[in-house]
Protein backbone atom coordinates (compact mmCIF):
# COMPACT_ATOMS: atom_id res chain seq x y z
CA UNK A 1 0.00 0.00 0.00
CA UNK A 2 1.00 3.12 -0.91
CA UNK A 3 0.99 5.86 1.86
CA UNK A 4 2.03 9.59 1.89
CA UNK A 5 2.45 11.81 4.74
CA UNK A 6 2.16 15.56 4.50
CA UNK A 7 1.89 18.92 6.45
CA UNK A 8 -1.70 20.70 6.47
CA UNK A 9 -3.04 24.30 5.60
CA UNK A 10 -6.09 25.99 6.34
CA UNK A 11 -7.45 24.78 3.10
CA UNK A 12 -7.65 21.34 4.89
CA UNK A 13 -9.53 22.73 8.13
CA UNK A 14 -12.27 20.79 7.22
CA UNK A 15 -11.35 17.56 6.15
CA UNK A 16 -9.51 17.40 9.43
CA UNK A 17 -12.25 18.37 12.12
CA UNK A 18 -14.40 15.82 9.91
CA UNK A 19 -11.68 13.20 10.07
CA UNK A 20 -10.74 13.84 14.63
CA UNK A 21 -15.16 13.74 14.87
CA UNK A 22 -15.29 10.78 12.93
CA UNK A 23 -12.22 8.76 14.53
CA UNK A 24 -13.12 10.09 18.14
CA UNK A 25 -16.80 9.06 18.03
CA UNK A 26 -15.95 5.26 18.69
CA UNK A 27 -14.06 6.79 22.31
CA UNK A 28 -16.92 8.83 22.77
CA UNK A 29 -19.12 5.87 22.64
CA UNK A 30 -17.09 3.69 24.73
CA UNK A 31 -16.39 5.96 27.46
CA UNK A 32 -20.00 7.58 27.69
CA UNK A 33 -18.66 11.46 26.13
CA UNK A 34 -20.45 13.84 24.65
CA UNK A 35 -20.64 17.77 24.35
CA UNK A 36 -22.03 18.05 27.69
CA UNK A 37 -19.52 16.15 30.01
CA UNK A 38 -16.72 16.86 27.87
CA UNK A 39 -16.83 19.38 25.52
CA UNK A 40 -13.45 19.83 24.65
CA UNK A 41 -12.73 16.19 23.65
CA UNK A 42 -11.98 16.08 20.33
CA UNK A 43 -15.35 13.73 19.51
CA UNK A 44 -16.57 17.29 19.40
CA UNK A 45 -14.17 19.17 17.16
CA UNK A 46 -14.85 22.24 15.61
CA UNK A 47 -12.95 24.09 12.50
CA UNK A 48 -12.44 26.70 15.12
CA UNK A 49 -10.29 24.33 17.16
CA UNK A 50 -8.15 23.77 14.30
CA UNK A 51 -7.78 27.28 12.96
CA UNK A 52 -6.91 28.15 16.49
CA UNK A 53 -4.34 25.35 16.76
CA UNK A 54 -2.81 26.45 13.43
CA UNK A 55 -2.65 30.29 14.29
CA UNK A 56 -0.84 29.37 17.45
CA UNK A 57 1.98 27.09 15.67
CA UNK A 58 0.02 23.33 15.69
CA UNK A 59 1.42 21.51 12.75
CA UNK A 60 -1.17 19.53 11.43
CA UNK A 61 -0.30 16.31 9.44
CA UNK A 62 -2.35 14.19 6.99
CA UNK A 63 -2.05 10.44 5.94
CA UNK A 64 -3.22 9.72 2.41
CA UNK A 65 -3.69 6.23 0.88
CA UNK A 66 -5.10 5.13 -2.50
CA UNK A 67 -8.61 5.56 -0.59
CA UNK A 68 -8.02 9.21 0.40
CA UNK A 69 -6.90 10.91 3.48
CA UNK A 70 -7.48 8.07 6.51
CA UNK A 71 -6.41 10.13 9.56
CA UNK A 72 -4.05 13.18 11.18
CA UNK A 73 -2.08 13.77 14.12
CA UNK A 74 -1.09 17.39 15.53
CA UNK A 75 2.24 18.07 17.13
CA UNK A 76 3.02 21.23 19.01
CA UNK A 77 6.43 22.73 19.94
CA UNK A 78 5.67 23.63 23.86
CA UNK A 79 9.17 24.31 24.20
CA UNK A 80 12.37 23.86 23.89
CA UNK A 81 12.43 20.76 25.29
CA UNK A 82 9.11 19.06 24.79
CA UNK A 83 6.57 18.99 22.06
CA UNK A 84 3.09 17.44 22.59
CA UNK A 85 1.13 14.88 20.54
CA UNK A 86 -2.22 16.02 19.64
CA UNK A 87 -5.40 14.44 18.02
CA UNK A 88 -3.74 11.44 16.61
CA UNK A 89 -7.01 9.83 14.84
CA UNK A 90 -7.46 6.86 11.95
CA UNK A 91 -10.99 6.56 10.80
CA UNK A 92 -12.33 3.11 12.08
CA UNK A 93 -12.61 1.24 8.77
CA UNK A 94 -8.66 1.90 8.24
CA UNK A 95 -7.29 0.72 11.49
CA UNK A 96 -4.71 -1.76 12.55
CA UNK A 97 -3.12 -1.19 9.59
CA UNK A 98 -0.42 0.60 10.80
CA UNK A 99 -1.54 4.41 9.72
CA UNK A 100 -1.42 5.75 13.22
CA UNK A 101 2.20 4.55 14.06
CA UNK A 102 3.41 6.12 11.09
CA UNK A 103 1.54 8.98 11.73
CA UNK A 104 3.36 9.17 15.35
CA UNK A 105 6.63 8.26 13.60
CA UNK A 106 6.45 10.93 11.49
CA UNK A 107 5.12 13.62 14.47
CA UNK A 108 8.20 12.36 16.58
CA UNK A 109 10.98 13.05 13.49
CA UNK A 110 9.20 16.50 12.94
CA UNK A 111 9.68 17.06 16.67
CA UNK A 112 13.66 15.68 16.48
CA UNK A 113 13.89 17.77 13.78
CA UNK A 114 12.85 20.23 15.74
CA UNK A 115 16.12 19.80 18.60
CA UNK A 116 13.33 18.59 21.63
CA UNK A 117 14.04 15.82 24.19
CA UNK A 118 10.65 14.21 24.63
CA UNK A 119 7.28 14.24 23.07
CA UNK A 120 4.39 13.99 25.88
CA UNK A 121 0.59 12.66 25.49
CA UNK A 122 -2.21 12.35 27.41
CA UNK A 123 -5.20 10.46 27.09
CA UNK A 124 -8.65 8.89 28.70
CA UNK A 125 -6.77 6.99 31.99
CA UNK A 126 -8.93 4.09 31.68
CA UNK A 127 -8.09 3.34 27.89
CA UNK A 128 -5.73 0.60 28.64
CA UNK A 129 -5.72 -0.35 25.25
CA UNK A 130 -4.47 2.74 23.72
CA UNK A 131 -1.89 2.97 26.21
CA UNK A 132 -0.39 -0.33 25.32
CA UNK A 133 -0.51 0.17 21.62
CA UNK A 134 1.88 3.89 22.55
CA UNK A 135 3.53 1.28 24.96
CA UNK A 136 4.40 -0.94 22.07
CA UNK A 137 5.97 1.97 19.65
CA UNK A 138 8.09 3.20 23.06
CA UNK A 139 6.38 5.26 24.85
CA UNK A 140 6.87 5.13 28.59
CA UNK A 141 3.89 5.61 31.11
CA UNK A 142 4.36 8.25 33.79
CA UNK A 143 1.69 10.63 35.90
CA UNK A 144 -2.30 10.12 35.85
CA UNK A 145 -4.34 12.99 37.08
CA UNK A 146 -7.84 13.84 38.13
CA UNK A 147 -9.13 17.25 36.22
CA UNK A 148 -12.37 18.78 38.04
CA UNK A 149 -13.74 19.48 34.37
CA UNK A 150 -13.15 16.25 32.88
CA UNK A 151 -15.40 13.02 33.43
CA UNK A 152 -12.14 10.70 33.36
CA UNK A 153 -8.47 10.82 34.68
CA UNK A 154 -5.96 11.29 32.42
CA UNK A 155 -2.84 9.54 32.09
CA UNK A 156 0.65 11.34 30.47
CA UNK A 157 3.02 9.45 28.61
CA UNK A 158 6.62 10.87 26.97
CA UNK A 159 9.06 9.27 24.43
CA UNK A 160 12.70 9.83 24.61
CA UNK A 161 13.59 10.76 21.20
CA UNK A 162 17.61 10.25 22.53
CA UNK A 163 16.69 7.12 22.58
CA UNK A 164 16.15 6.74 18.67
CA UNK A 165 13.35 6.54 16.20
CA UNK A 166 10.71 3.86 16.28
CA UNK A 167 10.78 1.86 12.66
CA UNK A 168 8.57 2.34 9.80
CA UNK A 169 6.55 -0.13 8.70
CA UNK A 170 6.48 1.83 4.84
Amino acid sequence: MHVTIRSCTKQDVQILTNTIRQSFLTVAKRFGLNGENAPRHPSNCTADWIERDMTRGVSYFVIDTENGIVGCVALEHASSEVCYLKRLAVLPGHRTRGMGRELVIHALSRAKDLGVRRVGIGMIAQDTELKDWYRRIGFTEGETKAFPHLPFGVTFMSYDLEKGMPKSRY
